[in-house]
């Protein structure tokens, strides 16, 4: 076989597989359809059910068989994807009306996901089933074949209520994504209704039954005004908050309880607002804070913050919706596929083209009933006749020799061949015009037909249906009389299945919080070896002084509205401020400080930290490895930037020693060879930061600095030195800028 090389531009061959890849995306699996609000998988996942016999009013049946059975016939995906859609089309948080009964564990609004799918058990819920799955077998629908067509499957199902509005919708595609929320039944319905009775109503009219979402969270919608422009365009912002009550104790203290959650809390989020919560008083934005607790439970969502007795609640309610997702957002985008592509929808769109799909069902339902009405009177009409003319047809078929040959007298009056028992009985037999079915029916009629009772509910039976007809008729006929059956059963739908509204529609003013100025007190700086730092109170820390002293690298006091600066050994200020650092119990762990500077513990160590308006009133000294030496005035460093350059350093240089000059008097440097220089510290220059400083001491070839002390001329301390302790009065008094005198033990080396 000669092969055959097909030449083709790269780009267009990119551009026609990524527009299919897109397509099949947005048609075939991320997006709803206008008509029935489902996408395919949970179409074909509730198709399945009914198929299997899964109905509402029978035993439960394992989710796996379910999964299963759907990606094995319809949808030939990945079963978590399948599962995920049967979850959620039975949590009654997420849609206003969940389409399956689930039994078992399928999760919570606290965000914990469904058991496994071999442990779960479903099956329809009843309005599913009557007004989605109702009629299929009328050819209600277009059918088409499965992926592998051994099977067939609705394109969509006959849903007789805009199920799009009630249950909403939220999907990802390529380049596009819808957001629909959840709408009332009841008022769905109703607006449904108006809309068939005026087709020119406005989106304005239709508000006055559908008065905006209805989440089954409850909670408030505060934009009321600007759900009209959404409902015309189908895209906006509806802003939402939780429901609050406060409840008084016994003790004067007040509880505020959230009964109700916004519907984009649910899942992690409850958890996340608990935290939010928490950090709240963590950062002293909220201190009238006592107790934080979750007490859902099956009944319903219940979370309790307990405060002080004075606490202004109204302050406290708009600082939660201001700093916490108590308020938040939820963004609408109203895209559906309608006439095979996806667009953006109103109100009034979805409505009418539900309204219309409504009517094409019921033309489809009434003319199939129609057609077998008319077929069951050809049958009725042909056997109270033959009744009449029983004994005639008794002759014919006593005469025939075979069944063909009494059809084809009581069809076509075909006589030949046929013995009758007078002239008479020919003539009348060469006259019959029976149909074909009617023929069939006649010679299928059981002998008990001829009792006169039941010829009386045979004739019975044929007025029924031929009153059935006239219906099937002026339905299909009258535009008016299809319109009341849709109204007749969007009734009947209201009146069992549409429940209050849970979601409260108003204009909220904008929440304006006061934000109360912290106290600048002082409090404590620890930070342990490992660099992780917090802060604590100053009574916290009078009570484990001597542990917090043991075993923090860095105890300092500082202002609780100022910054802690961090001196590093290439020279480089980092400032924190005191609010960033986590402020806690003495054991609580604290953040590492490179998450909350610029400081990296990978290429730089850290000298010194000291308090920012500590240093404002005081002088720092600074000690280099190479020797030089150079003070500082504090207010150098009171700077806005997270880092600036403490000092200038020579190449191959770095900072060993920084100071907060108040009583010393003497400093001492001691060299790795193993000099000590003692000088008076007045004899180092007060310079900028930007110096490099003045040498404290000579050193000799590869020597350098490798200690720095402190002390006053009456100083009786020692030194502890290749582990010997030297006495600090015996290191005699000389000029900086020296070599300094070597110690008689050599250190080891």
């Amino acid at each position: 076989m000669e092969e055959k090389i097909i030449k083709t531009e790269y780009s267009d061959t990119m551009q026609k597989s990524f527009i299919d890849y897109a397509m099949s995306v947005i048609i075939a699996r991320a997006l709803p359809d206008v008509r029935d609000g489902l996408k395919p998988v949970q179409r074909r996942t509730l198709y399945d059910m009914y198929e299997l016999g899964i109905r509402y009013d029978r035993p439960y049946r394992k989710s796996a068989r379910i999964v299963g059975d759907t990606m094995g016939k319809y949808h030939p995906h990945g079963d978590s994807s399948i599962y995920e859609a049967l979850v959620v089309l039975t949590q009654d948080f997420k849609k206003g009306m969940p389409l399956i009964d689930g039994h078992g564990n399928f999760g919570n609004i606290e965000g914990d996901g469904a058991a496994a799918m071999r442990y779960t058990e479903a099956r329809l819920q009843k309005i599913t089933q009557e007004a989605m799955l109702a009629d299929l077998d009328k050819d209600v629908v277009d059918f088409q074949p499965n992926f592998d067509e051994t099977e067939t499957e609705p394109t969509v199902l006959p849903s007789r209520f805009p199920n799009l509005l009630v249950n909403g919708s939220e999907g990802i595609a390529v380049g596009m994504a819808t957001s629909i929320p959840p709408h009332n039944l009841g008022e769905v319905i109703e607006a449904a209704k108006a809309y068939i009775m005026n087709e020119n109503i406005t989106t304005k009219e239709l508000m006055r039954y559908v008065k905006g979402p209805d989440f089954p969270t409850g909670g408030i919608v505060c934009n009321k005004d600007e759900l009209l422009s959404i409902y015309e365009t189908g895209i906006g912002k509806i802003k939402l908050r939780g429901k609050v009550e406060v409840e008084k104790t016994k003790g004067g203290k007040l509880n505020l309880v959230i009964s109700e959650i916004p519907y984009t809390m649910i899942g992690a989020n409850i958890g996340k607002f608990l935290q939010d919560v928490a950090a709240l008083y963590e950062q002293k934005k909220a201190p009238e804070i006592i107790d934080i607790s979750n007490q859902s439970s099956k009944e319903g969502i219940r979370i309790v913050i307990e405060l002080k007795k004075d606490t202004d609640i109204e302050n406290f309610k708009n600082l939660l919706y201001k700093k916490t997702r108590l308020e938040d957002t939820f963004g609408v985008n109203m895209i559906a596929i309608s006439d095979g592509r996806p667009e953006t929808l109103g109100l009034k769109d979805i409505i009418a083209k539900n309204v219309a799909f409504q009517y094409e069902v019921a033309t489809r339902k009434y003319t199939t009933l129609l057609n077998k009405e008319l077929e069951k009177r050809e049958i009725q009409e042909g056997l109270i006749r033959a009744c009449n003319i029983i004994d005639l047809i008794i002759e014919i078929i006593r005469g025939s020799k075979d069944r063909d040959m009494v059809k084809k007298c009581l069809v076509k009056g075909d006589t030949e061949g046929i013995k009758f028992r007078s002239k008479e009985s020919s003539i009348m037999a060469a006259q019959l015009n029976f149909t074909e079915r009617q023929a069939n029916a006649i010679l299928d009629m059981r002998l008990y037909k001829l009792i006169g009772l039941e010829i009386d509910a045979l004739i019975k039976e044929n007025e029924q249906t031929n009153a059935n007809i006239y219906k099937y008729e002026d339905i299909l006929d009258r535009r008016d009389s299809m319109a009341q059956v849709l109204i007749q059963d969007l009734d009947t739908l209201k009146k069992e299945y549409s429940r209050k509204r849970r979601t409260v529609i108003e204009n909220s003013q904008e929440a304006v919080y006061e934000e109360k100025k912290p106290e600048d007190t002082d409090i404590m700086f620890l930070m342990d070896r490992f660099g992780y730092c917090k802060t604590i109170d100053m009574t916290t820390y009078e009570r484990n002084k001597e542990a917090a002293d043991a075993e923090f690298k860095h105890v300092v006091k500082c202002r609780s509205m100022g910054r802690v600066c961090v001196f590093t050994n290439t020279g480089q200020l980092h400032t924190v401020k005191v609010s960033d650092i986590p402020f806690g119990k003495f054991r609580d762990k604290g953040l590492p400080i490179d998450n909350i500077s610029n400081y990296n513990s990978a290429n730089e160590n850290i000298v010194a930290i000291t308090s920012q308006s500590e240093m404002n009133l005081y002088r720092l000294l600074f000690v280099t490895k190479q020797s030089m030496c150079k003070i500082v005035s504090g207010g150098e460093f009171d700077v806005a930037k997270r880092t600036v350059a403490a000092t200038k350093l020579n190449d191959g240089d770095e900072v060993i020693s920084i100071e907060v000059l108040n009583e010393q008097q003497h400093i001492i440097l001691h060299s790795k060879d193993g000099y000590f220089l003692r000088f008076d510290i007045g004899e180092i220059a007060e310079l900028k930061k930007t110096a490099a400083g003045v040498r404290g001491m000579r050193l000799g070839k590869d020597d350098f600095i490798d200690g720095v002390y402190y002390c006053s001329p009456s100083d009786n301390g020692t030194i502890m030195y290749n582990d010997k302790n030297i006495e600090i009065s015996k290191i005699k008094v000389a000029k900086r800028d020296t070599k300094g005198t070597r110690q008689k033990t050599p250190p080891k080396k």
